[in-house]
């Protein structure tokens, strides 16, 4: 099987180093020590790259995971929950919310928009009544970007607990845990981190752990009760046997994140999707989203009389690559490009283009410019 170019949203291209790390020999991580000692080091990596001191711990699962074990270990019956909503993963919390027996309370934001500070700020004097808030850092959907930098501090400030899903940003955008007042930082192997899929990682603070310990009832599940990983490294004991391989695979690529330096890659990513989106207004073509662009994907409405599946399949069938469309209220409307992680290079984004230009064309869109040439003018 020929692989294709891998430019979707994640989960994206993996390195090679990344995919040999996964290929070493493994041990026993129930009993040997040593992995114990591996997988306490790999967290302090994490906890580098996440700009934190709070504990962080890795689950086994793709990044769901950790949305849903953050809600099953802080939601108690008839809690109030805030759930900031301005896109399909933001709105999804409150799936999570009453799974646990709490009562999501939503914010609704412009789903083409970041989340208004001002507009939550008012929201917030008027009810500040909830045990936590969940924030979507990037709705991969639709490619929207809020600013947990001021909407976290904001919350924190009403006493919140702050819940982020930052599994499709960290990695392509500045991401200050502890600066940021965040509580729980969700992140996942397989975007920007350039893991292959199958890890969710999280950071929780000194503030979490007391809210999930002093809880009047059991936490309603095993699998994503976060209090069960608390003193694995003193007890040496993991709640269930660790995707070992894995993990080999992503302190791999955390490592690689780490070497290349944090600033480094936030400007790598922010010129690339500055880059990407230029060359796609120069086209004629119309981005989804008016402000609050993230820099691990671009999302396009997809011209009319213009089949999206059609569009996608003429990519990946005559010049092998692969480009996502989208889920929800937005299906059949937009494709997304996603620029994160090992896909955040100039040559691939260039070959993406291309065959993006190549494939309207043929199915009778002709772009006002070359792609290609406007985005390299970008860069």
């Amino acid at each position: 099987m020929k692989v294709p170019y891998i430019m979707t949203p994640g989960p994206t291209q993996v390195s090679e180093n990344v995919r040999l790390a996964r290929a070493l020999e493994t041990t026993n991580p129930d009993l040997d020590p040593q992995f114990y000692d591996f997988y306490k080091e790999t967290c302090k990596r994490i906890g580098e790259f996440l700009n934190t001191k709070n504990e962080v711990r890795i689950l086994s699962g793709e990044g769901i995971l950790g949305l849903e074990a953050a809600c099953a270990s802080l939601t108690e019956k008839g809690d109030r929950v805030l759930v900031i909503d301005n896109g399909i993963f933001g709105e999804g919390f409150a799936d999570f919310v009453t799974m646990y027996g709490g009562e999501p309370i939503l914010f609704k934001g412009d789903r083409q928009r970041e989340i208004d500070i001002k507009e939550l700020k008012a929201f917030l004097d008027v009810d500040r009544d909830f045990k936590y808030a969940t924030v979507v850092h990037c709705d991969t959907p639709s490619g929207v970007l809020n600013d947990i930098s001021k909407i976290c501090p904001l919350l924190k400030e009403k006493g919140i607990i702050t819940v982020v899903d930052s599994v499709a940003a960290m990695g392509g955008e500045e991401f200050k845990v502890d600066d940021w007042k965040i509580d729980i930082a969700l992140g996942g192997s397989q975007k920007a981190v350039s893991a292959p899929p199958g890890l969710t990682f999280l950071s929780i603070s000194d503030d979490a752990f007391n809210a999930m310990e002093n809880r009047k009832e059991p936490i309603a599940s095993f699998y994503c009760n976060l209090l069960n990983w608390k003193d694995y490294y003193e007890k040496q004991w993991f709640p269930y046997t660790q995707s070992i391989s894995d993990i080999m695979g992503l302190r791999k690529a955390i490592d690689n994140i780490l070497e290349e330096g944090l600033d480094n890659i936030i400007e790598r990513h922010h010129s690339i999707a500055k880059a990407t989106r230029h060359a796609v207004k120069r086209a004629g073509l119309e981005l989804h989203i008016k402000d609050g662009y993230s820099s691990t994907v671009t999302v396009i409405n997809v011209p009319s009389k213009i089949n999206d599946k059609k569009l996608r399949n003429h990519m990946l069938n005559n010049y092998g690559v692969m480009v996502a469309g989208s889920f929800g209220y937005l299906e059949g409307k937009v494709i997304r490009i996603g620029h994160m992680g090992e896909n955040a290079k100039t040559d691939k984004v260039c070959y993406t283009l291309f065959a993006l230009q190549k494939s309207l064309e043929y199915l009778g869109f002709t772009p006002k410019v070359d792609m290609v040439e406007e985005f390299l003018k970008e860069q």
